[in-house]
This record gives structure tokens, sequence and C-alpha cells, in this order.
């Protein structure tokens, strides 16, 4: 299985080969279609190649482009669980002045329980399945495949685990754990390999002072609002990247995160590694 990442926005995608087809995980924000479109084009794949579409869960940083690639010919694939959730970011894409967003036509998706997803990603000749990982959202589900390769979307991360023992992040991540996942990729921060390195450490060139990093993470997070991605976000405050990805992973997957919130888990990372 031939697994190609995408970092074309604020949410890392995934291009998974199967033998009969091509699934990507997740699409990024609305208005990402040209850098979709670009970021393919550098991979030598025509987008049309897509031949089935999986969200991790429908929050507006994931499902933005789902209708546009559908367009070029590929499925949207909905475990029933997800359903009711499939509109739940039109409107907030609504209230955007602006907004490049296309709403996902029902008629584009293939909707099937969730107890027949290897049946379905057989179809592409993908050997895998999705399970259902509540705690970010209550739609999330995570794609495992047969090979030890694990899509979590923004399932948090292995080194914040103990924050969430007996939460229900904390059982579907033992849930995952016992298949034995090799890698595990994220929608927010870079891939783990397990049995090594989780995570590369963060490191900035000088060691900046509590205020410092206050107001830095929080122009970082407006710049987030804003819709700059992470190259763009380092050349207007000349922040350590790996900094300014980690700001971004927590400020999209913690939901009504503080500056504060960010910088203890920054501190809890840094004692992690």
């Amino acid at each position: 299985m031939k697994v190609k990442e995408l970092r074309y926005s604020n949410t890392n995608t995934y291009l998974i080969e199967g033998d009969l087809g091509m699934i990507l995980f997740d699409t990024g924000w609305a208005g990402t279609f040209p850098a979709f479109c670009r970021a393919m084009g550098e991979l030598q794949i025509p987008v049309q190649k897509v031949s089935g579409i999986i969200i991790s869960h429908f929050h507006p940083d994931h499902c933005g482009i789902a209708q546009e690639i559908a367009d070029q010919g590929a499925t949207i694939l909905i475990p029933e669980l997800q359903k009711p959730f499939v509109h739940a970011a039109d409107e907030i894409f609504a209230k955007e002045k602006g907004s490049f967003f296309v709403p996902i036509r029902d008629g584009d998706c293939k909707v099937f329980p969730l107890g027949e997803s290897r049946a379905v990603l057989k179809g592409f000749g993908i050997d895998g399945e999705l399970l259902h990982t509540p705690g970010h959202s209550d739609d999330s589900i995570s794609l495992w495949l047969d090979d030890g390769t694990l899509f979590v979307g923004d399932l948090n991360l292995l080194y914040e685990l103990e924050l969430h023992r007996g939460t229900e992040i904390g059982k579907s991540w033992e849930k995952l754990l016992k298949l034995g996942p090799k890698i595990v990729y994220y929608g927010h921060a870079p891939k783990a390999v397990l049995g090594g390195p989780i995570e590369e450490k963060s490191a900035q060139d000088a060691p900046l002072r509590d205020s410092e990093k206050y107001a830095l993470v929080e122009k970082i997070m407006k710049l987030i609002d804003k819709g700059y991605d992470i190259k763009k976000i380092q050349k207007k405050t000349k922040a350590d990247e790996k900094f300014i990805e980690n700001v971004c992973r927590m400020y999209l997957t913690h939901q009504n995160v503080s500056v504060q919130g960010i910088l203890d888990r920054i501190e809890l990372r840094s004692m992690h590694d």
C-alpha cells in the first residue's frame, strides 16, 4: 500500500493507493482546491485518479473541498454514524464572506454501515477498516490498514494520552493501540513511527520569554483565523516552523483552547521529549 502525504493547507491530507483505486483521507479548508490540484500535479497524479474520499470528521478544515474533488469523479465514503454531521460545516462557511465552499451533494456520497467498511475498502483494493474513534468529535473515525498504518484525523497525539485516561479520547486510543499500529498519520502533526520517537522536538533558535511566547502564539492564532498556511505564517512572524506547526495543531484540534492552554501543552510536550 502506497501512502503519499499532501500538505497544501493547515490540514494534512493523505493519498492511499490501492490495487483498484486511490482514496484521499481528509481534504482541507474551502478555497484550497487550486492548491490541492497543484500538489497533485507535483506528484504527477491527475485529480481524476482519486476515486474515493474519506473524511475523518466534518469540521471545516477537513471537509472543505470534498465536493470539488467529488466533481472530478470521486465518491465520498460515509459511514452511517457520520451521516447526521455531513452538513455541519455548511452554516460555518455560509457566514464567511467570499467563501469558496461548495456544499456536499448527498447524491455523490456512498453511505454504509461502519461494519461493512472492510468490504467497501476492498472495492478499492485496500485491506483495512474504519473505526469509530470519538473524543475530538462525535463523528470522528480513523482508518486502519492491515499493514499497521493508521490515520486518526484530529484524535489527540499519543504524548497527551495520560491526560485523557478514562475519557472518550483515551478509550479511542486504547482501542487503536490494541491493533498494534506501526505508523500513525495525524491531521495536524508529523507522522509518528511507533517504536521510535513519536515526534521530532520543536526547537527555536533562541528561548523566548513567557510574555514573548504569549504574544507570538496569539499572533499565530490570528493568522490561522485569516486562513494563512504554515509557510505564510513563518514569513510573517519569522518564528520556528515546528513551533508554528505545534501551535496550529493545538489550536485546530482543541476546541476553544486559550493562548495559555496552548503554552501549557507545549510545555507538556517539552517535558515528554
